[in-house]
């Protein structure tokens, strides 16, 4: 009897359920402007921290109203890499006789290489 009672229907693409006796949170609507003169409105949950800055349907920011625009991000400081870090204690020419005379004493057998220890 209940596979007739759900014949027909498209299972899924809608609620069987009524929205009688549901409490919604309280809400309220925050208005958004844009440079371009554009008005978005949108609910939000009353104890919910609302945006300042919401992305318009023109893709412009759009500010809340009555906000003040946050300031922008400082730039980061470049990602100093290991080699960046070495040029800082040696120079170039420095590091190149460092290397000769690794390489000196590895091909004379003074120094062993870690793989064939």
């Amino acid at each position: 009897m209940a596979e007739r009672a759900l014949r027909g229907m498209s299972i899924g693409a809608k609620s069987m359920e009524s929205e009688e006796n549901v409490d919604f949170a309280p809400r309220m609507i925050a208005r958004y402007y844009c440079p371009n003169g554009h008005l978005t409105e949108l609910p939000f949950a009353t104890d919910a921290d609302v945006p300042a800055v919401w992305e318009c349907r023109c893709s412009e920011e759009a500010l809340l109203q009555d906000a003040v625009k946050p300031e922008p991000e400082k730039p980061l400081k470049p990602v100093r890499t290991h080699w960046d870090m070495l040029l800082e204690r040696r120079t170039r020419e420095e590091l190149q006789v460092l290397l000769d005379e690794r390489l000196e004493l590895l091909r004379s057998g003074q120094l062993r290489s870690r793989r064939s220890a």
